[in-house]
């Protein structure tokens, strides 16, 4: 009797580590997804990814232009995203391109909500991952404007997001960014950045890409993760950022 139970008891663990590993697969983007790819323009910009690399471009350009920042971001997010391609290169190079024809087309946003809704089979979780990843792009210069307001509400919609839900989203953004602290001095932002005052602009410029790179919110780290995780990410990222400019001002 003792011995069934335990082999019971076996056979539940084994079941548990099972559901686990199956979650993992689907929570996780991987080579392994992507391994028998076709890997053309077309496909990419239809999939998933792709359609989230168009949405990026859209909230990116809804004030008008690409921040700085902004573009470092994006840089680190299609370096991320090229690398679950065989063909890394390849799959930069027309990310790069989806990403720059997406920028100036404003008139197809619906659509593009609408395919990525119906890419990701109202998977809950990643709907949700990739909606608070566009508001933290709308949220990294440290201005969320009234054009990327109502970007992100027409993008949540597509999406199947509920008000409320968008909402509470919004609102740990905004209690973040408010929290935000501009470095006190000109020490302050050159040891955030890691350079000497010294430094030229290029070294400076330089060390805050860097520091962006090592901060920045990760898709294929944070699947998976508690929203806590981008924000965190999105805070200190903001905070390099106010040290990049306090720094730029004074060295012109």
């Amino acid at each position: 009797m003792t011995s069934i139970i335990v082999y019971g008891i076996i056979i539940y663990i084994l079941f548990r580590v099972y559901r686990g590993y199956k979650r993992f697969e689907r929570v996780y983007y991987s080579q392994k997804q992507f391994q028998n790819f076709n890997l053309t323009k077309e496909a990419l910009h239809s999939s998933e990814l792709g359609l989230f690399i168009a949405l990026m471009a859209k909230v990116a350009k809804a004030d008008g232009r690409v921040h700085e920042l902004e573009a470092e971001l994006i840089s680190n997010m299609l370096n991320d995203i090229s690398k679950v391609f065989p063909q890394k290169d390849q799959a930069k190079s027309y990310l790069k391109e989806i990403f720059n024809e997406e920028k100036e087309i404003t008139n197809n946003i619906d659509q593009v909500a609408s395919a990525l809704y119906i890419a990701i089979r109202n998977d809950k979780q990643k709907t949700h991952m990739m909606l608070m990843f566009l508001i933290n792009l709308a949220f990294i210069d440290g201005e969320y404007s009234r054009q990327e307001e109502r970007l992100i509400m027409k993008i949540a919609a597509f999406l199947h997001v509920s008000q409320n839900e968008l909402d509470a989203m919004l609102e740990r953004f905004t209690q973040m960014h408010s929290g935000i602290v501009t470095q006190s001095s000109l020490e302050d932002a050159y040891k955030l950045l890691e350079v000497e005052q010294d430094a030229s602009l290029d070294a400076v410029k330089k060390a805050y890409r860097k520091a962006v790179k090592k901060h920045h919110p990760d898709l294929m780290k944070a699947q998976g993760k508690d929203d806590a995780y981008i924000e965190k990410a999105t805070q200190k990222v903001q905070e390099i950022n106010a040290a990049y400019e306090m720094i730029k001002k004074v060295k012109g």
